[in-house]
């Protein structure tokens, strides 16, 4: 590896963009690192699926505009993200045998663009976004840096293991039910899922959908300053946000005050969680506790109510629907036999099942979620405390389609991710941050929810345990193709982290 690409590995992309702006680099010279990286790591990985380099050079060769990442070499995660000109498949097979040509940005892609980044690809996704792992039939699993028996999670898997591996600083990721901050916590990243309608969608899907999108990082600093250059409503947007009071970078520093905490450390249905992912949220506890914070059993009753996954899967399940139709439509044919994984065949069969009336009856059910998660923040809590998933990082595989069951991987996929959906649901901000890691070197995330809105409260108590317990050292060892010993390296306990 070059020494450029070496160097620059690491950096984070607010420092990235600070290197353009001094012009000790160019933005090409910043690309072609982080190409280099690609190229060395990705065939270890399959991370990045979908390259346009050469499109990607042209770009940083060019003008490009004068955004806070200016010249930062980035990755598109192949879910819904149309960037114009080039493909999108969302991990279905029937679109990566056509490869259609995106016609237009969507509004938040254009964001990036303006905000100065270079993208130079796609990273893998589960189809459809549907399942907490990242191992379409289309394209092959993703690896998880760490430890590649282990998945990266997902949906938002490749975006993960690009940035936890430095292929590249911070990538483009959504969440519909976990799928930012799962990887983030199976990756050791930062993941903020934003407040519903904090972010447009526009101009294809709708707002009032359960997912938002934004990004995995490796620091707050670049979360917050993505958000504030990506933040706002579209064009025809309904469901709106309210602007900060001031820019969420400038959150970083601020004194929070001391906060009511409520912990979440087992599992609101009754099932079993981890003990190092239970341990996980105590020791962040504790850790609050000596920042001066006021931490306490305590969470919202309503996410434990047993009928909320049942209204989840109705609305997840006719959404996967609409996203089929989507594809077939695209394509200019019905879906058959082999175009649509079973696992996601399965619920869209469901679906069809759902007349409009359940549909309506499953949509005010959730209203009525919504209230009753947000009541416990008004009755005076702050902020909820949790494990970010139910188990460490799992093995790859433990997803897997099964034409026999086809619902069985979203049914093992409930006792992973019993702590993220629900607030997809509700809408609020929540983010999982990369404060453990087990005896073997697995990370381990804790997730921090905020009332309706409140993602500068969020930044402000993230860097205080930031500060209190950083981990911007922390990466895995490296993937390189000439390490005969690589897979002995990353599974054998005290070659887990490399510190530089």
């Amino acid at each position: 590896m070059s020494s450029l690409a070496d160097d620059t590995r690491w950096l984070d992309a607010t420092d990235q963009a600070a290197l353009v702006e001094r012009g000790d680099v160019s933005a090409l010279e910043l690309l072609d690192a982080a190409i280099e990286r690609i190229e060395a790591i990705d065939p270890a990985l399959n991370a990045v699926i979908i390259r346009w380099f050469d499109e990607a050079r042209a770009t940083a060769a060019g003008p490009l505009p004068a955004g806070p990442f200016r010249g930062v070499p980035t990755l598109l995660k192949d879910l819904w993200a149309h960037y114009a000109g080039q493909p999108l498949t969302n991990g279905n097979q029937a679109l990566k045998d056509s490869m259609p040509l995106s016609a237009t940005d969507t509004t938040l892609v254009a964001r990036y663009r303006a905000a100065g980044f270079v993208i130079a690809g796609r990273t893998n996704s589960p189809e459809f976004g549907s399942l907490p792992c990242t191992e379409p039939t289309a394209w092959g699993a993703t690896r998880n840096p760490w430890n590649t028996d282990h998945s990266p999670g997902g949906s938002s898997g490749g975006a993960a293991a690009a940035v936890a591996s430095g292929m590249v600083s911070i990538a483009h990721a959504s969440d519909g039910g976990g799928s930012i901050r799962i990887p983030a916590s199976a990756c050791g990243l930062v993941g903020l899922k934003p407040t519903q309608g904090r972010i447009t969608l526009g101009p294809y899907r709708d707002e009032s959908n359960l997912g938002v999108e934004l990004c995995v990082s490796r620091s707050l600093r670049d979360t917050a300053s993505l958000l504030d250059a990506v933040r706002g409503p579209g064009v025809g947007d309904t469901v709106i946000a309210a602007p900060p009071t001031r820019p969420y970078l400038q959150e970083l520093g601020v004194d929070p005050g001391r906060l009511r905490i409520g912990l979440l450390d087992h599992h609101p249905f009754g099932g079993p969680v981890h003990e190092q992912c239970a341990l996980a949220a105590r020791n962040a506890a504790s850790l609050l506790e000596s920042l001066g914070h006021h931490v306490e059993p305590g969470f919202p009753t309503a996410v434990a109510d047993p009928e909320f996954g049942r209204r989840f899967s109705a609305l997840w399940s006719t959404n996967m629907g609409v996203s089929l139709g989507r594809i077939a439509a695209q394509l200019g044919r019905d879906l058959g036999p082999g175009d649509v994984e079973p696992v996601n065949q399965a619920q869209a069969d469901f679906a069809r099942s759902v007349s409009g009336v359940d549909f309506a009856m499953a949509q005010a059910a959730t209203v009525d979620f919504r209230r009753a998660v947000q009541q416990w923040w008004a009755d005076g809590w702050d902020l909820l405390l949790t494990p970010t998933l139910g188990e460490p990082p799992v093995e790859i595989g433990t997803f897997a389609n099964n034409p026999d069951n086809p619902m069985a991987p979203m049914v093992r996929a409930a006792a992973y991710v019993p702590f993220t959906p629900a607030f997809n649901a509700s809408g609020q901000p929540a983010i999982s941050l990369p404060l453990h890691w087990t005896p073997e070197g697995l990370p381990v995330g804790v997730q921090l929810v905020a009332a309706y809105g409140r993602e500068d409260l969020l930044f402000q108590v993230a860097a205080q345990l930031e500060a209190a317990q950083p981990w911007s050292h922390r990466h895995p060892r490296d993937l390189m193709p000439d390490s005969a010993n690589q897979h002995l390296l990353l599974t054998q306990p005290g070659f887990d982290l490399v510190d530089r």
